[in-house]
């Protein structure tokens, strides 16, 4: 089955064409700055250069229809037909309490998601545009609904509930939902397949470390905890989100500068964690990262606090599991950061973890960084959410067919 992977954000629409069969990607590539202009199709055919072309688009239907136009292009293409896509496979932000797994989409199903909106206003909308674009180009082609949240729907009460009066929870669902479900579920089954040992027998701690970064807990195959919560501004430190912090903060703050609550959360979700701790830094990591290494104070007090956040989820996710198996590093920091990975071992030495600096010095594929005698296994797993999709949607796909 040839499923298309659609990821659709408020101004650009990434894609993949992936084989579920032989789980290969026939092509990738992402429409930039839609509604904007300088918008442009950046598309990459397996084993081919990537072709760049400059074209503005009013909406994400018409994104859609140059990825479309460009997968079928007689010279560049890789589809004869439109009708080699057996199904699309879309990434959906926020399920709600409403979806604890990947479903066919239906009206009802955007119904529902539409009522998560206020909880995801950034995703939710834009993820839909999606859904209907493709829907009124492909109008026969099955649609699948991967929710970034569902991962996390085994979480049980005590893991998501807030300690505030128990009506919110009742009347707004305020409550602890995590995200990047996807990746943690990819990871964390194929650590399992990499060590050659039951999904359900191990407690995995996934580190998602990229720009958004969250941890996870997985034991038995199931999510147990993540840091981020109801929104993904809670947890750790991240490139431009401050992570946890006393929410005392936000009145303190709003008094001080003469800032509405909407401000004061624009700027912790936008202009705090590394970007803003280094007065006028980068949030780029490999910036951040090199002037640490430089020795430069603003960035040598960032990582320090971004790793220490780092081993403080750990540990307290080794305490929900009463112990745990295997850590696992993924994303563009957890998979190319040698350096980050290095600190974060030298603070679990109590668990018994030895890193192995050669094994931790390579990157760019499924690995093991810890040595033979650490009593946790300490694992490099590169995330591959779009492949992810895919098997989902094929699965969705199938069971609706029997």
């Amino acid at each position: 089955m040839r499923v298309l992977v659609i990821n659709c954000g408020s101004s650009s629409l990434k894609f993949q064409l992936i084989d579920s069969v032989t789980e290969e990607t026939a092509a990738k590539g992402i429409c930039e700055r839609i509604g904007i202009e300088g918008g442009r199709l950046v598309f990459e055919a397996a084993g081919r250069a990537k072709i760049i072309t400059e074209h503005h688009m009013d909406s994400h239907l018409e994104a859609v229809r140059l990825v479309l136009d460009a997968l079928i292009d007689p010279v560049n293409g890789v589809l004869k037909h439109l009708g080699e896509i057996e199904a699309v496979g879309h990434r959906l932000v926020h399920g709600g309490e409403k979806f604890a797994s990947s479903v066919m989409i239906t009206d009802e199903v955007i119904k529902a998601t539409e009522e998560c909106n206020d909880l995801a206003p950034l995703h939710n909308p834009a993820n839909l545009t999606g859904v209907r674009a493709c829907q009124e180009l492909m109008p026969d082609t099955p649609m699948v609904g991967v929710y970034d949240t569902a991962f996390h729907q085994t979480m049980p009460e005590e893991a998501y509930l807030y300690g505030l009066p128990y009506e919110y929870y009742e009347k707004y669902r305020i409550r602890r939902y995590g995200f990047h479900g996807t990746s943690h579920a990819y990871v964390s089954r194929r650590a399992a397949e990499f060590l050659h040992k039951e999904y359900s027998g191990l407690k995995i701690i996934v580190c998602h470390l990229g720009n958004g970064a969250s941890v996870t807990a997985v034991k038995n195959g199931r999510s147990v905890d993540t840091s981020m919560g109801m929104t993904p501004l809670e947890g750790l430190i991240m490139g431009t989100r401050s992570g946890d912090l006393d929410p005392a903060i936000l009145e303190f703050l709003a008094e001080k500068e003469n800032k509405g609550v909407a401000e004061i959360t624009s700027i912790l979700n936008k202009k705090s964690g590394m970007v803003g701790m280094q007065k006028g830094g980068s949030s780029d990591f490999r910036d951040v990262s090199a002037a640490f290494q430089a020795g430069r104070p603003e960035a040598v007090r960032t990582l320090k606090a971004y790793i220490y956040r780092i081993v403080k989820y750990i540990g307290a996710y080794a305490a929900a599991m009463n112990g745990v198996d295997v850590i696992c590093f993924t994303a563009g920091i957890g998979e190319n950061s040698s350096l980050i990975r290095e600190n974060v071992g030298a603070y679990l030495g109590y668990l018994g973890i030895e890193i192995d600096k050669e094994a931790n010095g390579e990157r760019g594929k499924d690995m093991i960084i810890s040595t033979p005698g650490s009593r946790v296994t300490v694992m490099v797993i590169p995330t591959n959410e779009e492949l992810m999709i895919a098997r989902d949607t094929k699965t969705v796909v199938e069971a609706s067919r029997q």
